[in-house]
């Protein structure tokens, strides 16, 4: 049995592939890549699977189907089947109220103004899960929806890569030593990600 629940957050279909509300996705891909873990349909989950080992811990990896405002759902069939507690589920999902490339890991918080995080918490009927939240840029004009439903800037997208993997780092780390220790690390991780700039360039 899976010691571990760990969930991206987003929406399904090739519209929202690459968009802000989707980095959740798009850190899970990353994760299970890294682990060669490949995902499969899991229908009566409502999502995407994958499952397997992240050093000597027992993993699932799910990307909910059901849209984010109902991601919950997901995230609940999965925790009642293999009967997990909620301190071992971790929701990845997208901050448009922190700056692009900073990090917030907590467990027992307010879902705030994320529908996902929403779902997650109505379904689960508790706050005591951990929430990775990954920003995506809080200076924006206009529609905040049509904001996060963008795509990222060529810039962004250069960085991506590397805020993806601090956030598997931090993930790493709450796995091999606690909420504590990956909490640290998490939320002192910033925009300082940039790629190193060479010595003598």
């Amino acid at each position: 049995m899976a010691s571990f629940l760990i969930v991206g957050l987003g929406n399904p279909g090739s519209a929202y592939e690459g968009t802000r509300h989707n980095v959740g996705f798009a850190f899970v891909d990353r994760l299970a890549k890294k682990y060669r873990l490949p995902f499969c349909k899991k229908a009566k989950w409502k999502g995407l699977l994958a499952e397997g080992q992240i050093g000597s811990d027992s993993v699932l990896i799910l990307k909910p189907m059901t849209f984010m405002n109902l991601s919950g759902e997901s995230v609940l069939l999965a925790a009642e089947e293999k009967q997990l507690l909620p301190s071992n589920i971790l929701i990845v999902v997208d901050d448009v109220d922190i700056p692009f490339g900073t990090l917030r890991m907590k467990i027992n918080s307010g879902p705030g103004t994320h529908n996902g995080l929403k779902s997650v918490e109505n379904s689960l009927q508790t706050n005591r899960y951990v929430r990775l939240r990954i920003g995506v840029g809080s200076e924006y004009e206009g529609d905040l929806a049509e904001f996060v439903l963008n795509r990222f800037s060529l810039e962004e997208e250069e960085e991506l890569p590397l805020i993806l993997d601090k956030a598997i780092e931090a993930v790493e780390q709450w796995l091999d030593r606690g909420i504590t220790r990956a909490m640290d690390f998490a939320n002192r991780v910033g925009r300082s990600i940039k790629p190193k700039q060479e010595e003598n360039g």
